[in-house]
């Protein structure tokens, strides 16, 4: 016969008080695994303390490390014992360093570790990791250096548990080449180390590098593991690596990893970054369990991709399932009513966030309120908006808020937002350029040399415009103008004869986008002729069979020109060409565009 389980609360026990004494006494801790809240656990430190056990260290480093398993909420109580423990050991800073760095405050970790060499106490083989991770999560580099310097100087450096934390703390830091010189040093890397290295790269933006670790793990004797993949895919996902990624797909199947949820969900990532659609459908529909990551992955990709009806259907299949959503999911909802027009919709969403299911708004959900209101043309709404958050806005919100002012033609609003962006940042190159653009196509030539002036002066530089394409599992690069590709020469031949082709039916090269009043009509004409993502499709187009889906994935939004382009040669070369650009997807077939020319 079943019978139920006993109340946490010793002092209610229904046993008698002589029991209770008696298992307490040999297990005076053993309630703690069933302790569910910070004052069920004051219940049982209260009842150690009438049995004379709370001056015992080890009672005391129990309760610690309790505590660390809870760090958002448990982290104050937890140095309360602390400071109340005469003389610590070693092993009870380490438990606190290693919830100090799963908090918002991480850098309490590192004045800890301070009072800890003021007692003299010698750092063990655990110490470490806890505080280059406190380091990493606080991106305290000046003091995850000292403490770099100070595990040589112990002579820990060999140890294994270390080497993770102190790639990954040099690169949440932002620097991967120390990171990558600790890694050379290793003679025999472990799978720990090989993990935090290409996720290392993968979150430094340097897939190319992540995935040639990759291979070099697979040359090993070391077999990898879910997190491997996660950022594997992560990397074919950065470069639009379709072909790539359906390699690791493949591998993933045949290794066993195809029963992991998350491995699923980076699958539907890295399908819908690298333009097939059709595949992240594919494994969203076979995974057997979906969390809402899951769900949240397939609305991001239906919004990315322009099908904003079918992102809005699946989360109403989410609800009947009763899925939760969360701020990502919403995120991808937003994402699809900005992309299509929904302003209703998007409204709608915004306010269910807080009212129905209680989530806060973060930075990123503004930007899509933002991006919404301004490509419907409602300027002055978003601008109001902005102005009436919360939270301080950032120069992200005032740029989505100019690329609006820019597509509508507002030349007033847009020299409003951009003090606004300067005032809290002046050195992104973008900004000027939209503006000057902006205001050339107004023919306010006097103020498109002030910004260009402005630019000159400041040392800000244009982000050049580059796109890539992936042809038999490499990914080749082509930057705007002559470019550094090897076939460069022979791609401007082949660019040159297409062009000509395209005007037969109808394309007509926009000069207006080229904004320099004493170039001539044939000199914009050529300057638009070789931007990236035209040489990117011209080389696919000559080293692929016929038919063949060309993907094209660029650094910059795609100018109207190129967009333009590219539908007329998916008429004339009987091929779809899809294109991720820096704000969504763009999918060319038969001379029209999935974004339906709302971008």
């Amino acid at each position: 016969m079943a019978t139920s389980s006993p109340p946490l609360n010793p002092l209610s026990h229904p046993k008698s008080k002589q029991n209770i004494q008696t298992e307490t006494n040999q297990s005076p801790l053993s309630l703690l695994r069933k302790c569910n809240s910070l004052r069920e656990l004051k219940q049982i430190q209260a009842f150690t303390i009438k049995t004379s056990l709370q001056h015992d260290i080890s009672v005391n480093t129990k309760f610690i490390n309790f505590c660390t398993l809870h760090p958002s909420k448990m982290m104050d109580h937890a140095q309360n014992l602390f400071d109340q423990i005469p003389q610590p050991d070693i092993v009870i800073f380490n438990a606190m360093a290693r919830g100090y760095a799963l908090t918002k405050t991480p850098s309490r970790a590192l004045a800890l570790f301070a009072r800890v060499l003021e007692l003299g106490l010698s750092p063990d083989d655990y110490t470490f990791p806890s505080l280059l991770k406190a380091c990493a999560n606080f991106k305290a580099f000046e003091e995850g250096k000292q403490v770099h310097n100070l595990v040589i100087k112990l002579g820990l450096y060999d140890n294994k548990y270390i080497h993770p934390t102190l790639i990954n703390m040099y690169t949440e830091c932002g620097d991967i080449a120390s990171a990558s010189k600790v890694f050379d040093k290793l003679s025999n890397p472990c799978v720990v180390t090989y993990n935090s290295m290409i996720t290392g790269y993968s979150r430094c933006s340097q897939p190319n590098q992540a995935l040639a670790l990759f291979r070099k793990l697979q040359g090993s004797n070391i077999t990898p593991t879910d997190v491997t993949l996660l950022s594997v895919l992560s990397s074919c996902a950065l470069l639009g690596a379709l072909e790539l990624g359906k390699w690791i797909h493949e591998y993933i199947r045949n290794n066993g990893f195809d029963g992991f949820l998350k491995v699923n969900t980076a699958l539907i990532d890295m399908y819908a970054k690298c333009g097939s659609l059709e595949d992240a459908v594919l494994v969203f529909e076979n995974m057997r369990l979906k969390d809402t990551h899951a769900w949240s992955a397939m609305i991001i990709a239906y919004a990315v991709h322009g099908h904003g009806s079918k992102a809005v259907s699946l989360f109403e299949d989410m609800k009947r399932e009763r899925a939760r959503p969360d701020e990502i999911t919403f995120l991808g909802l937003l994402y699809a009513c900005s992309h299509t027009g929904m302003v209703v919709e998007g409204c709608e969403y915004f306010q269910s966030m807080t009212v129905r299911y209680g989530i806060v708004p973060g930075i990123k959900h503004f930007g899509c309120m933002v991006d919404l209101l301004g490509r419907a043309g409602r300027l002055e709404e978003a601008y109001k908006f902005i102005e009436e958050l919360p939270v301080k806005p950032t120069p992200i919100l005032w740029r989505t808020l100019l690329s609006a002012c820019s597509s509508h033609g507002n030349v007033e609003m847009g020299k409003q937002v951009i003090e606004r962006i300067f005032e809290l940042d002046d050195s992104h190159g973008g900004d000027y350029v939209i503006l000057s653009n902006l205001c050339a196509r107004s023919g306010k030539w006097e103020d498109v040399n002030y910004i260009r002036k402005l630019m000159k002066d400041r040392g800000v530089v244009k982000v050049p415009g580059c796109s890539s394409v992936e042809v038999d599992n490499v990914v080749h690069e082509f930057f705007s103008g002559d470019g550094t590709h090897s076939e460069s020469r022979g791609l401007h031949n082949v660019l040159d004869e297409l062009v000509k082709k395209l005007k037969l039916i109808g394309y007509v090269p926009d000069t207006s986008l080229v904004f320099h009043a004493d170039m001539r009509e044939e000199e914009k004409e050529a300057t638009l002729k070789y931007h990236s993502e035209k040489l990117a499709i011209a080389f696919a187009l000559i080293n692929t069979d016929p038919g063949t889906t060309i993907r094209v994935v660029k650094n910059l939004r795609v100018c109207g020109d190129c967009h333009s382009a590219a539908k007329f040669i998916s008429t004339i070369s009987n091929r779809q060409i899809i294109l991720r650009d820096i704000q969504r997807f763009h999918h060319f077939k038969d001379g029209a565009c999935s974004c339906g020319d709302y971008w």
